[in-house]
């Protein structure tokens, strides 16, 4: 067998792979949103974070299904040897929209082309269940926004964790002391400016990149392995 076909056979092995993984973990969500899921509770609007981790394993299937084209011959080999390694990039992109859903509803990231929440009294929200419930987008509108926004976080591996990195890198400068001061301790410091309120964390502009990570023992500019494609590797 040349390695042309050798490739095909692997490509073909890796796709059945996460075709079986994704609709499988497709299917158990949305049986448990059939079944486990009482009419009531249904009602109040939870199920919308169930969506947004679906929303997040598609985008994650669909990144990886881009990518396996250009990975070399011996990358899906690797990938081929373990379910594991195979499935953790739909697994990532599901926690990865659950976190970014969590930062939109505590307003960390805001703008026109992100949801918007409103923000109930804690006291209508008693409970865990009860806060998901009244934790929900403004409008049509913002649901539309959210899923789109849950997916993009699934197929761009690097665009939930670069907003974690902005936002602990400001939250850093931020508690830097400006400068100390030269007077005595028992000398009275006058005031200074009021600090300017910090700005929320705008994401750059998201362009997925066709290769998100770089498999381990390969170079950057090689970065078409998927994350976790190493043995010892959401």
């Amino acid at each position: 067998m040349n390695e042309a076909m050798e490739r095909q056979a692997y490509m073909q092995s890796l796709t059945k792979r996460l075709v079986i993984f994704t609709m499988a973990t497709l299917f158990f969500l949305g049986v448990s949103l059939y079944f486990f899921i009482d009419t009531a509770v249904k009602q109040d609007k939870s199920f919308l974070v169930i969506m947004v981790f679906m929303c997040g394993l598609l985008g994650g299937f669909v990144s990886i299904q881009q990518r396996l084209p250009k990975i070399t011959l011996d990358e899906m080999k690797v990938l081929s040897s373990s379910w594991v390694s195979i499935t953790l990039i739909p697994i990532n992109g599901g926690i990865f929209a659950l976190i970014l859903m969590l930062m939109f509803v505590g307003q960390i990231v805001q703008g026109d082309m992100f949801p918007h929440y409103p923000d109930p009294p804690v006291a209508d929200a008693p409970g865990f269940m009860n806060w998901i419930q009244h934790s929900y987008p403004s409008s049509g509108r913002e649901i539309a926004k959210l899923l789109f926004w849950s997916f993009v976080s699934g197929f761009s591996e690097r665009f939930v964790p670069q907003i974690i990195r902005r936002t602990v890198d400001q939250a850093e400068q931020g508690d830097k002391p400006t400068g100390g001061s030269t007077a005595p301790a028992d000398t009275p410091v006058p005031p200074g400016p009021a600090a300017k309120p910090k700005e929320p964390v705008k994401p750059e502009a998201v362009t997925p990149p066709l290769m998100a990570s770089t498999p381990a023992g390969k170079s950057e500019e090689k970065g078409d392995a998927p994350t976790g494609a190493s043995p010892a590797a959401q």
